[in-house]
């Protein structure tokens, strides 16, 4: 019988206790929409929800260019082989696109933290816009630890003489990760963006 690989159970447990955490975050949501619902009307009219979007799919496509980034680590493949088709990249290429659609996302909600600072939403404005940074850039902070996590698997692979199923374990650890940031990522764009 085939045990479990301790490092990827060790992250699924990991993980759960960061649901637990973002579970506090969207209560926060949920109480001052229920407590202060012309706050939230007034205040949810300051979101540019089509840029969000933009940067939700920005995202999601992050977490399919991960995934496949996993297939060609399972297959020993950290590099591009001669070939055509998806199956020719290996997991470095995919990776870095994974990173820069990562990097791009985290840009894109700086860039929505500026747009709403000048519309007359700082931070310590209100209970809705410290729920609103508090959440969105404790995310991004998740994203951005994403991101060095994709670094150092690169330059893992980098330094390894020979792809092995440890690297591999690590691909596929880093992607539980991702995976779990995207789909909270998810969930926050629904109850922030269309949840009226």
């Amino acid at each position: 019988m085939k045990r479990p690989d301790p490092v990827a159970v060790g992250t699924i447990v990991w993980l759960g206790s960061e649901v637990m955490f973002f579970a506090g975050l969207f209560a926060i949501y949920f109480t001052l929409r229920s407590t202060s619902p012309e706050l939230w009307e007034s205040r949810t009219e300051l979101l540019n929800v089509p840029f969000a979007l933009v940067n939700t799919i920005i995202l999601v496509l992050s977490s399919v260019t991960c995934q496949m980034g996993v297939f060609a680590a399972e297959r020993m493949q950290p590099y591009t082989v001669k070939g055509n088709g998806w199956k020719s990249w290996g997991m470095v290429p995919w990776f870095w696109v994974t990173f820069a659609l990562g990097a791009i996302f985290v840009s894109g909600q700086v860039w929505e933290y500026a747009q709403l600072v000048s519309e007359g939403m700082p931070y310590g404005a209100d209970s809705y816009s410290s729920a609103f940074y508090l959440t969105t850039g404790f995310h991004a902070m998740h994203v951005t630890g994403g991101l060095v996590a994709f670094l150092f698997t690169i330059g893992r692979a980098y330094a390894v003489k020979k792809f092995t199923h440890k690297e591999a374990t690590t691909a596929i650890v880093v992607s539980y990760y991702w995976h779990f940031v995207d789909v909270v990522w998810i969930a926050l764009f629904a109850v922030i963006y269309f949840l009226k």
